[in-house]
Order: C-alpha cells, then sequence, then structure tokens
C-alpha cells in the first residue's frame, strides 16, 4: 500500500466496456471485460482510485453484457468493484451558459434535421418519377434508410441525446471526478463542465501505469535526508 495513496475518482461510461480499444489482439470480449475490471479492482485496494456509474448507466451496461452472454462471475465483478451512485440532481449546479448553449445547438440541429428532411423528400420524388412500378419501392426504402443516417447524425451525434449521458456528467460534477467515454458528445460536453475527461481506450494502460509506478523506488524527499 502507498504511503500516500492516490485519492483519485472516475466515472465510467458504457461505451468504456464496449470499446474494440481495450481488448489485446488474442482476447475475447469477456475476458477484456474481466481484465479491465481487476485492474479497476487493485487500484481501489493499492491506490484508493474509486470508480462510479449512474445506476441508469450500470442497468444499461448490465442488460447489454448479459445480450452478450457473459458469466455470472463477470457482473459480480462489476457489481463489487464499480460503484453505482445517483447523482445529487437537486444539490448539482449548472452554469447558465451551459444551458443557454445547449438550447443553441439543439436549435440549430431541429434545423440541420429539417433541411436532411427536405432533401430526402425531393430524393424521393424524383426517384418516384424516374422509375417504374417495379423498383419503386425499393428505391423509396434506400431513401428512407439514408435518411434515417443522416437524421440521426444531424441531430444525435455529438450531443447529449439521453437521461443516462445527463446522470453521468451530473455525477461527475458532484464528485469532482474524472469522466471516462469513447462517447464524442459526453467529451465535448465534459469540457464545459470543467470536468477532467479521459477516452475510454486509454483508461486501462493509466490504471495500470499507476500500479507499476507504485512498486518502483522513488527518488529521496528531502525530508527523508
Amino acid at each position: 500500500m502507498a504511503e500516500y495513496p492516490l485519492k483519485q475518482r472516475f466515472v465510467l461510461d458504457t461505451s468504456l466496456f464496449l470499446s474494440e480499444e481495450i481488448r489485446d489482439d488474442d482476447e475475447t470480449f469477456e475476458e477484456a471485460v474481466a481484465r479491465l475490471l481487476d485492474t479497476i479492482a487493485a487500484a481501489r485496494l493499492d491506490l484508493n482510485i474509486s470508480c462510479y456509474m449512474p445506476p441508469s448507466i450500470a442497468s444499461e451496461l448490465e442488460h447489454i453484457l448479459r445480450e452478450r452472454g457473459v458469466s455470472e462471475e463477470l457482473l459480480g465483478k462489476l457489481d463489487t468493484w464499480v460503484i453505482k451512485k445517483h447523482p445529487d440532481r437537486y444539490e448539482v449546479y449548472i452554469p447558465a451558459e451551459i444551458v443557454y448553449r445547449f438550447i443553441d445547438e439543439m436549435s440549430d440541429r431541429v434545423n440541420r434535421g429539417l433541411r436532411v428532411s427536405e432533401k430526402a423528400v425531393r430524393k424521393a420524388e424524383e426517384s418516384k418519377l424516374r422509375s417504374d412500378g417495379a423498383s419503386k419501392m425499393s428505391d423509396v426504402d434506400k431513401v428512407i434508410s439514408d435518411l434515417r443516417e443522416d437524421y440521426r447524425g444531424a441531430l444525435r451525434q455529438g450531443v447529449l441525446d439521453s437521461r443516462e449521458d445527463f446522470d453521468l456528467l451530473i455525477l461527475a460534477r458532484e464528485l469532482n471526478a474524472g469522466v471516462v467515454t469513447e462517447d464524442t458528445g459526453i467529451i465535448s460536453w465534459a469540457a464545459d463542465f470543467g470536468l477532467r475527461n479521459l477516452r475510454g481506450r486509454a483508461f486501462p494502460t493509466l490504471l495500470e501505469e499507476y500500479l507499476m509506478a507504485l512498486d518502483e523506488p522513488h527518488p529521496q524527499r528531502r525530508e527523508d535526508w
């Protein structure tokens, strides 16, 4: 145990556990998640580094893990080493400037969504005019598919689009914790919230470096002379 253990806190997003970047070449999905949880456990015991999740995100992650057929042992590790905590939505204050920017951005994204929709309507009309009856539906279906993808990109990519995302940021602000995610929207808003943030792919390496440094000799301090 370190004489002066670190007391860092991190709030983890689902995307950390699902990222292919945390896997070694020969690892399965379950093995990679198990190794990550073992590293989180070691960091908790040896360095006093705590990892948190809002219950909304923990439930989402557990559902995904069960769908992927992971063992109950792995789910038990998740429940043991990642602390579930509801964010205090009544006590955590958000600067008015952040709310103002969010409203402004959503207004801009609605306009972009309208332009995407208008473009899709025109494409559907053009395909209807140039196609015969046999292929008309397949052409329109293609337009609809493209519309869904473009509309999702215009309105959702890079923005807070769920209560789970907001819970994560509020909890991190409450705990003065770092945010660990691969979601570009959360990363962008974490900066506006004044929060430390770390890409999920870099988090296991960070913890491993801390743990290795614990076992290395340190330069003598002046008071030890």
